[in-house]
Order: C-alpha cells, then structure tokens, then sequence
C-alpha cells in the first residue's frame, strides 16, 4: 500500500528531515584523513540523541552501526568500524532518524582531502542526478520518470546505475511502497499523488553496474573495483514541484533548480 501523508504527518517529517540533515552536517564536518569510520559514525549517533531522537539504522534488520560510512568502490551499506580515510578517498554517508514516529532518510558522497578529477566527476554527475530525479517526482508522473531522469543522465556520462538497489517511500517505516528505481521508462511503474513521501537515491558507478554482498552481509561492492557514489533526499510530492525534506545548510538553491 502507497500511504498518502496528512499535513500533520507531513509536519513530523519535516521535523525527522532537518534533524537527518543536521546530523548529516555533523557527519561531514568530520571528514578527514586519519579518521576512521567508526569516529564519524559515533559523532553522529551522539547528535541525533542530543535532539530526542534515533538513530535509525541502528539495529534495523540487525544492521549494527548508527550510520553507513561507505568508501571508494563500496557502494552503500558499509559498517562504520576501524577503516582509517586516508587522502583520495570519497566516502558515501547514509544517515536515518527516527523521532516522533516518522523517519528521515539521506545521503551524501564527499571527498577526504584531494581526490582525482574523475572522482570529483563521478560525484558531481549522481548529485546533479539526483536533482533530476527529484524534478520529475510530480503529480501525475510515475516512478518509471524519476529513474528514467536518472539514468538517462547518468548513462550519457559514460556511468552505470545500480540496478540491485533501488529509492522508496518512506514515512512512519523506514521503508516503504513505492519502490523507486534509478532506471526505467517513462510512464511507467506507481503514478505520484500529492502527499506521497518517497526517497530518491541514485547509486552511480564509473565502471560497470553489477554490484556483490561482502560476506558482513551488508557492505555492497562493485564487481570491477571502480568507484561508486551515492546521493539521497526525503522528498514529498507536492501540487507543483517536491518539498525536500532532507536539505543541509548551504544546499537552498538545489530547491530552486527543481521549480
């Protein structure tokens, strides 16, 4: 079932949205080379708890850190642990809350000191993907038009779009329908209403798309060794164009593009 939110809901996310995107803030002024992942992610979950909230990761499905710190060729899902960054490194930051019985989800891919020209390429074409994506969440499109957006231009940079792993709706579950791939036709898949809260999440590679589960059980991997990003908003489908629920400090004009 595809759960149309009330304002009052819509009110609570907004809540569970700023305060992921805070914390992802936290998370981001963290990054450095000589720290592990393991410091970002504890940094994080003691912010969350500041504000009377969860972490929402935390225990899910028996996931056992507070946040995903992902690195160069791991996709999405690494556990935070004792990986030092070192300088050339992009780390991938998945953050989720919980608080007042609604959930925020986001994501962000960041550079640990210099890092090549073709890593910085990477990254920017998923963030500008994303935004895409999320322009297209409208009344009356489909799912199939969010991953068309995203692939298609994706696609013409020379990237592959993982497949194995796709968006959702998200709201009082971290996860929920309609699933939101990165890939499809336009027209098809769930139609968009307003008041539908979806989360849109590129997985973007410089090599090929195929992807594997290391034996932790969580941590995905490209197949080939070549870099993958990540970016994620919460979003909520709107008469006219989406709210972003999951905007930091400094990212308000991501907003405007998508009018």
């Amino acid at each position: 079932m595809i759960n149309i939110r009330s304002k009052e809901e819509i009110k609570k996310l907004r809540i569970a949205g700023k305060i992921t995107a805070e914390a992802m803030e936290v998370a981001r002024d963290g990054i450095k080379p000589g720290i592990t992942t393991l410091e970002i992610s504890e940094n994080v979950r003691r912010f969350i708890e500041s504000k009377g909230a969860k972490a929402a990761f935390l225990g899910y499905n028996g996931y056992p850190g507070a946040i995903c710190v992902s690195v160069n060729e791991e996709v999405v899902h690494g556990i935070p642990g004792g990986r030092i960054l070192k300088d050339g490194d992009i780390v991938k930051l998945d953050v989720g809350t919980y608080v007042h019985g609604y959930y925020g989800d986001m994501a962000r891919t960041y550079p640990v000191g210099s890092i090549s020209g073709e890593a910085e390429a990477l990254m920017t074409a998923t963030e500008e993907a994303l935004y895409l994506g999320i322009k297209a969440a409208v009344p009356g499109n489909h799912v199939g038009d969010i991953g068309h957006a995203v692939q298609s231009y994706v696609e013409a940079k020379g990237y592959s779009v993982v497949r194995a792993l796709v968006g959702h709706g998200i709201g009082s579950n971290l996860h929920e329908e309609p699933q939101v791939p990165n890939f499809g036709q336009p027209g098809s898949g769930s139609e968009l209403k307003s008041g539908m809260v979806i989360a849109i999440e590129p997985m973007v590679n410089a090599g090929k798309l195929e992807v594997s589960t290391l034996e932790d059980d969580w941590t995905v991997v490209t197949n080939d060794d070549e870099l993958s990003s990540h970016f994620e908003n919460t979003c909520v489908i709107c008469d006219g164009q989406p709210e972003i629920l999951t905007l930091m400090n400094g990212e308000e004009k991501w907003q405007k593009t998508i009018q």
